[in-house]
């Protein structure tokens, strides 16, 4: 029989072992700015983890620390138990920041082998291209290369070593849709490797599409983590749209209401508890009709999030 301890200690150990990188009680300061206030932060194996955060809230000096760039003022960061910057846990990153300037001089095909000659076991050339998007453009200079094309490149650079944890600053940036989806095709097909990925992106939509998990920073501090719904929930997860007779001061009384609006003959409710709200609804309106129900969208939540944190 496996004593409560032992069971305690396995545990602990299965944790470490899915344990990616982890961010304990980190601060950075840049002389009387204080950037980041004790941010705590674990990346686990094969998930995706979406950084979110107004400009200015910490996600770049979040970044800048796990790849070893700078290091923070206070706290400990590891990187598969390393120190960040340590070239073991170098070896085992693969990384893609808003602002990196690549010679321009070098052609595609020759960024790529380049990066892929850094680590031990990188993916072939051609699958690189193809899932980066750049088949046709192997031949061209990187200063011939438009916007868009350069970040697809440098997306291919994040991922041509089969690194075991990518990061993504911004990857989308000047993508159209149809590039932009295939970019999240890829992060997904990554991240089903065992992989894991961490991203910051501006786009909401980007983030509830893709991530496993959402992280949102503010002033410095995580203000709220979980995965898209928990997040949209945690500020009112549903929306009912539907025609009521009652007014709007009886329907922000009902039980769990967080909001309520009309705008012509619709009445827009947000709510915690759809099910109960839709009830009271018919207790005190026969004549209720075309309702609809909807989740709140996550840039809703994100600047409900963000909101509360200014008013504390």
């Amino acid at each position: 029989m496996i004593s409560s301890h032992n069971a305690t200690k396995s545990q602990a150990a299965l944790e470490s072992e899915h344990c990616v990188a982890r961010f304990r009680h980190v601060t950075k300061s840049y002389g009387n700015t204080q950037a980041l206030r004790g941010i705590d932060l674990e990346l686990r194996t094969g998930e995706i983890v979406v950084v979110l955060g107004r400009n200015g809230a910490g996600k770049t000096s979040t970044v800048r620390i796990l790849v070893g760039l700078t290091n923070p003022t206070a706290g400990t960061v590891t990187v598969f138990g390393e120190t960040p910057g340590n070239i073991r846990a170098r070896a085992r990153l693969g990384v893609k920041l808003q602002a990196s300037q690549m010679p321009d001089t070098l052609r595609v095909r020759e960024h790529i082998k380049l990066f892929s000659s850094y680590y031990a076991a990188p993916r072939p050339f051609a699958e690189v291209v193809e899932s980066a998007g750049l088949r046709g453009l192997e031949g061209r200079l990187f200063k011939q290369l438009s916007g868009g094309e350069q970040q697809r490149l440098l997306f291919a650079l994040a991922i041509c070593g089969n690194p075991d944890l990518v990061i993504l600053d911004e990857p989308t940036v000047g993508l159209d849709v149809e590039a932009r989806r295939a970019v999240w095709d890829q992060i997904r097909r990554v991240a089903s490797e065992k992989k894991t990925v961490l991203l910051t992106t501006h786009y909401l939509a980007e983030a509830d599409a893709l991530a496993d998990r959402i992280v949102v920073i503010d002033a410095g501090r995580v203000v709220a983590e979980g995965t898209p719904k928990e997040i949209k929930a945690s500020t009112g997860g549903k929306r009912i749209r539907c025609t009521s007779s009652l007014a709007l001061d009886v329907v922000r009384s009902l039980p769990r209401v967080i909001q309520a609006r009309k705008t012509g003959d619709v009445t827009e409710i947000q709510t915690d508890d759809a099910d109960l709200t839709i009830r009271q609804l018919l207790e005190r309106d026969a004549e209720l009709a075309n309702v609809e129900i909807v989740d709140v969208p996550l840039e809703d939540s994100f600047l409900a999030i963000t909101q509360h944190n200014d008013s504390q």
